[in-house]
């Protein structure tokens, strides 16, 4: 069997957009899964909105995923450069063969002309289409528009007939070539279009699939021509549905973030992203949604993918967060963390703390982001009392708690959370109080809300001073 390989191929105009990375990730788990190459390729060729800095944005994100590649930028491999504007020898080279063959050629149409033809078929109910004027052009016509000036785009001559394909999801699609006419594939400035530089590559690159998202179906015919004018062998087609926003309409800005950068800084996994982003379309025959890239890898097929868009659910994607959250170890945890508290106002530099204090709070929380603030009543120099906790704290039988724990407090040398025990017992038996009387006048005093995490660990994390200092500062 001819080995496996794909590509994901970006274009540096901007973020890793949700949508691309889904496609990255199922390109790499499906290389994965059948020891094959998965190869990383730059689309640069619109030189006006391609940047090294989105190029690199992207790049960072691919490795913070944890999506290597086998061949491209950094990587290197046998079938570069990995740039498409360090590819433009080889478009040049392919272009002139299919000038010799005959088979595009050149259209000095200008926009404004091509325009109103489209606007003109729209109006008789037509499907816009090039009308060829250009192919009737003599020698000395062309010859005599190239002196004044005129540079020709070039187009593809599109032979009659069906074209198709079997779509590893979608089964078989059947376009009419009339319903898209002779198309450019280099323009006026000599850039190859996406079509022309797309097939280039991946038939130079021994591209075996092609795995991409559904809003390029209609290039694929196109591409298929281009394969038969080279004699190139075709490629499996697979095209993933789209991912919509939960108002059922294309994702965008307004449903919130959108790329990886955005869910990054938000406090996401690169696991869960992985995960999820995973089941958007596709599904695992155990119904499981908590799937390792070991079992995506190994369970993997595209006859479960889906051919309908898919929901991005955030509702969905916090909950699983919260539970890869939870699952890692508090060391990797706490590491994870640290980058949040950058701009937060506590000192962190006590890892013993930290990690004691995110133990105590992790629970409650489904990302990073939340770390920071869930910490912070063990950071505070006084205690903040939340609305409903200030009324507990003033009633008679509170008071009594916090002198009969203070009283104890006295014979503890270090508060830990044993100890913490062991005086509540002692409080219990001075008061004569019990459940709920008795523990929630000292959550209040010691995190200054009615709730939130084991109270004996939360004391602990506090000590001795600052939960001393916490209840005397409610006294009346």
């Amino acid at each position: 069997m001819t080995q496996i390989r794909v590509r994901f191929a970006p274009s540096p105009t901007g973020h890793l957009h949700i949508g691309n990375a889904r496609t990255a990730i199922l390109n790499w788990i499906f290389a994965r899964k059948y020891q094959g190459k998965f190869i990383l390729r730059i689309e640069d060729t619109d030189a006006e909105r391609s940047t090294a800095t989105s190029e690199q944005s992207i790049l960072d994100d691919l490795k913070w995923l944890g999506l290597n590649w086998d061949e491209g930028p950094e990587e290197g491999g046998d079938f570069g450069p990995y740039r498409q504007s360090q590819r433009l020898p080889l478009y040049q080279s392919h272009w002139n063969f299919l000038k010799e063959k005959g088979q595009i050629y050149p259209c000095f149409c200008d926009e404004e002309e091509l325009e109103a033809k489209r606007q003109a078929a729209l109006q008789r109910g037509e499907n816009p289409r090039y009308d060829r004027k250009c192919l009737s052009l003599s020698a000395a016509e062309i010859k005599s528009l190239a002196a004044a000036g005129r540079k020709p785009a070039w187009r593809f001559r599109v032979r009659k007939g069906e074209i198709k394909w079997d779509d590893l999801v979608k089964g078989e699609i059947v376009f009419d070539s009339e319903y898209f006419g002779d198309f450019v594939i280099v323009r006026p400035d000599g850039m190859p279009v996406y079509n022309f530089a797309a097939v280039v590559d991946d038939g130079l690159m021994n591209i075996t699939h092609v795995i991409r998202g559904d809003d390029h179906v209609s290039n694929t015919p196109k591409q298929i021509l281009i394969y038969e004018a080279f004699g190139w062998p075709l490629p499996a087609f697979g095209h993933i549905p789209m991912i919509l926003g939960p108002d059922r309409t294309r994702l965008s800005k307004r449903h919130g973030a959108t790329s990886v950068g955005e869910l990054r800084a938000n406090g996401y996994l690169p696991q869960t992203l992985i995960n999820f982003l995973s089941l958007l379309s596709w599904s695992s025959e155990s119904g499981d949604e908590l799937l390792s890239r070991e079992r995506l890898i190994d369970e993997f097929d595209f006859s479960r993918m889906s051919k309908s868009p898919a929901v991005f659910d955030i509702i969905k994607l916090n909950w699983m967060n919260g539970v890869y959250l939870r699952a890692m170890e508090i060391k990797n945890l706490a590491a994870s963390a640290r980058p949040f508290f950058q701009n937060y106002p506590i000192d962190i530099s006590d890892e013993t703390k930290l990690a004691n204090a995110i133990e105590l709070v992790r629970d409650s929380v489904e990302t990073l982001k939340q770390l920071p603030a869930a910490v912070e009543p063990f950071y505070r120099n006084e205690l903040k009392l939340a609305a409903e906790a200030k009324e507990i704290s003033l009633r008679e039988s509170s008071q009594k708690i916090y002198w009969a724990f203070l009283r104890a407090l006295q014979n503890c040398d270090r508060l830990d959370a044993d100890a913490f025990r062991a005086i509540m017992q002692q409080v219990q038996k001075e008061t004569g109080m019990m459940g709920k009387e008795l523990w929630a006048p000292m959550r209040v005093a010691l995190m200054g809300k009615t709730h939130g995490p084991d109270l004996a660990m939360a004391a602990q994390v506090l000590g001795k001073e600052k939960s001393e200092s916490f209840v005397r500062s409610l006294l009346s």
